[in-house]
């Protein structure tokens, strides 16, 4: 869905980006494509040694990679994420990449754990704001680059046992949204990525899930889950084009348009499959 395009600019290629949570699935995905493209890119991640390691797959696949410590979670570490980014480019990034994010599902609202709720919000999107609030006025003050923020089909989707996953990406949509309201006509274009499955780790351990969450969300893998290079290759063109909205799946772009066209039968549609599959 193309939002004030911009004639296939290019802006990825040969950029200096920086990716949070590079150190597996899409984002390492987006910084070995980065790279592909003749980029260099700081690969960022909560776990330093997975961060080294795209770093180094980003400079065999022909670009530079440079891997770094950076929990999204505090505001101090993106800043000095930003700073290394700046030392190492010799100035701001081209684009930047907000992807770290944890899965999270299991119990209904009110027996969901405050706890897990706070920490799914501030990976999935005070990890978002946080990149943001640190990157976006340095974008601005180039006056070129493209932001791209990873959300999910979770955003809109209404998948009951997901709300705080759900609410975590439909603040990211909203953020996104936003600022390319904020930031057009400055050179600065921003892109949210909304896919469904995606074959990544989300589904990892220390991810708040319980045993049915992590069934179902294993069955839409399945069924629907696409390898992570496709789905960041289909974000970094969109950038290049000045698109906001990318919805890489058909299911995707399904769930969208009945979403909006038919809200309420959707949304209990939604909860008599969930129960269904249960």
């Amino acid at each position: 869905m193309r939002l004030f395009p911009f004639g296939g600019s290019r802006r990825t290629t040969n950029a200096d980006a920086v990716v949070t949570g590079a150190g597996s699935g899409i984002g390492r995905a987006f910084s070995i494509e980065l790279a592909r493209r003749g980029g260099r890119v700081v690969c960022s991640d909560i776990d330093a040694e997975r961060a080294a390691e795209t770093a180094r797959l980003v400079t065999d696949a022909g670009g530079k990679g440079f891997g770094t410590r950076c929990d999204v979670t505090l505001a101090d570490e993106v800043r000095r994420l930003a700073d290394t980014a700046q030392d190492r480019f010799g100035g701001p990034p081209a684009v930047v990449i907000n992807n770290a994010g944890i899965g999270a599902g299991g119990p209904v609202v009110g027996e969901f754990a405050l706890m897990d709720w706070q920490r799914t919000l501030a990976v999935n999107l005070w990890g978002v704001v946080h990149g943001c609030h640190v990157f976006v006025p340095l974008l601005r003050e180039a006056g070129r680059g493209a932001l791209i923020n990873v959300a999910s089909a979770a955003a809109f989707g209404a998948a009951p046992r997901m709300a705080a996953y759900n609410v975590s990406k439909a603040g990211v949509l909203a953020l996104s949204e936003t600022l390319a309201a904020e930031l057009s006509g400055t050179g600065v274009t921003v892109t949210v990525l909304c896919p469904t499955g995606v074959k990544t780790g989300i589904l990892q351990a220390d991810s708040p899930m319980d045993a049915t969450a992590e069934r179902l969300a294993g069955l839409l893998l399945r069924w629907t889950g696409r390898p992570p290079a496709t789905v960041a290759r289909a974000a970094l063109d969109a950038a290049d084009h000045g698109e906001l909205y990318v919805l890489p799946q058909l299911e995707a772009k399904a769930l969208w348009q009945a979403k909006r066209w038919l809200p309420t039968t959707y949304t209990r549609s939604a909860g008599l499959l969930e129960r269904v599959v249960r």
